[in-house]
């Protein structure tokens, strides 16, 4: 039994849709090659062979960990989320208080972290010192750069 993760829907379909190019692109392709280099002779000293075969071992490993990783993915449901207080999938807009600098960041699965999108893994610092805390709240988070306290000035979904 492998490690439950949790994911939101669309972090779920992209893993769906990364099963299916590999199993129905990318295995097709390699079973060509071995073909392929099966069909130029001498088996045992054919390295396009070789590779082939390895490239197929690799790709049935990574076919098989991410039909795991599929099978024991739980969908957050995001409607039953608390707005109360910091959790996963919370949208939050804190006020550094160093710098008066205001951000907003989603926390999301470790999978799904996008900085760009304002995603910040739930396991990043900055969202282990927000969880749990609520609207209005100061958090002392540490980060490199030593301790910023931070204000929670909203949360929403």
């Amino acid at each position: 039994m492998g490690e439950i993760k949790y994911y939101t829907e669309e972090g779920l379909a992209k893993l769906n849709a990364e099963l299916d190019q590999l199993i129905r692109v990318e295995r097709p392709a390699i079973s060509h090659q071995i073909a392929e280099a099966r069909d130029k002779g001498d088996l045992s000293e054919n390295a396009e062979y070789d590779a082939a075969k390895e490239a197929q071992g690799l790709l049935e490993m990574k076919i098989a960990k991410l039909q795991e990783t599929i099978r024991n993915a739980r969908i957050i449901d995001e409607s039953k989320l608390d707005t109360s207080k910091v959790l996963i999938l919370s949208k939050v807009k804190i006020k550094n208080l160093k710098n008066g600098v205001t951000m907003e960041y989603t926390l999301v699965p470790e999978s799904e972290a996008d900085l760009k999108k304002g995603k910040i893994s739930i396991n990043s610092p900055i969202a282990k010192g927000l969880l749990g805390k609520k609207s209005g709240e100061i958090a002392e988070i540490k980060v490199p750069a030593g301790i910023i306290p931070f204000e929670i000035m909203q949360i929403s979904r």
